[in-house]
């Protein structure tokens, strides 16, 4: 299991640098804050670091499953809880990822539709335009970010999906089934028993890399017949459209419950595709694209 190695970086400001080693990852990341805030853990523990002084503390939130096992003052075995809580706030793989396509094609951040929220998306209709099956992200399209209860005003239209999609509506998430953060597939399995009808998809890698071969297999048809639905340009929509599925954009749910991390790079999502909108860049080609527009009852976008 990887290690987290706390380090001072000054004597001036509350910062604590995290040196993330394993087998294939290396990164360098700051955190601006003595305390790691994890809301959807419960029980509170303190963990004293004297050879931090004038750092006096490091308070992480955490339940009972989440564990720190002590090798030596300075470093610590870190858990797939704790690197999740970490991961959901900072991308290294995914940025990197991004700003290349950024520059080499920038296309791929244009989603072909976009709508408030599911409830806009006629479901039947695009059946009957020649989809198979329906790919969802789950933090802030289906549910409140941390949350495996569905956002009470999609049930409707969750139901239309599942009645228009029989057995061909799944989750893929960069947290419930990603075998990093979910590697036993627990939060997945309590997702599908939360939202009945909805299975989730475990997979290796982060979006936006990574490759479509788990969808597929799961529904047994080309990514050309799916549709990506999600509510981030640099996650859902750029995966979606490198591997050929028609992508669809929703606005985000909760945005008062995401990280203030999050929530700074999609001003910066909104600040590139609006510019690229500006330009005349087009979303890329998709065969069925002129079928599906006239699927949405409300483009909000």
């Amino acid at each position: 299991m990887p290690l987290i190695h706390p380090t001072l970086v000054s004597h001036n400001t509350s910062i604590i640098g995290f040196q993330y080693f394993s087998q294939t990852r290396y990164f360098n990341s700051r955190l601006t804050k003595s305390r790691i805030s994890i809301p959807q853990f419960t029980t509170n523990r303190t963990f004293e670091f004297s050879h931090l002084s004038p750092l006096s503390s490091l308070s992480v939130h955490y339940s009972s499953s989440f564990l720190l096992h002590s090798k030596n003052p300075t470093a610590f075995e870190m858990t797939a809880s704790f690197r999740r809580a970490i991961g959901q706030r900072f991308n290294p793989s995914g940025i990197f990822f991004t700003l290349s396509v950024a520059f080499r094609q920038p296309r791929l951040f244009l989603p072909h539709l976009s709508v408030r929220d599911i409830s806009s998306v006629d479901w039947a209709a695009l059946r009957r335009a020649g989809f198979r099956g329906v790919v969802l992200d789950k933090d802030n399209t289906l549910t409140a970010p941390y949350s495996l209860s569905l956002w009470p005003n999609l049930n409707d239209s969750l139901q239309q999906c599942l009645l228009a999609f029989p057995g061909q509506v799944a989750v893929f998430s960069n947290s419930a089934g990603l075998r990093e953060y979910d590697p036993n597939g627990l939060e997945a399995t309590k997702l599908e028993e939360s939202i009945e009808g909805v299975s989730v998809i475990r997979h290796e890698t982060k979006k936006p890399a990574g490759t479509v071969e788990e969808i597929e297999k799961f529904f047994g048809c080309s990514a050309s017949h799916l549709l990506m639905v999600g509510d981030r340009n640099f996650t859902d929509v750029v995966y979606g459209n490198k591997n050929g599925f028609l992508t669809v954009l929703t606005e985000p749910l909760c945005l008062s419950k995401e990280p203030f991390i999050v929530q700074q790079v999609r001003r910066f999502e909104r600040f590139l595709v609006n510019h690229w909108c500006k330009k005349g860049l087009k979303p890329v080609e998709h065969p069925l694209l002129s079928e599906a527009r006239n699927c949405i009852q409300d483009n909000s976008l």
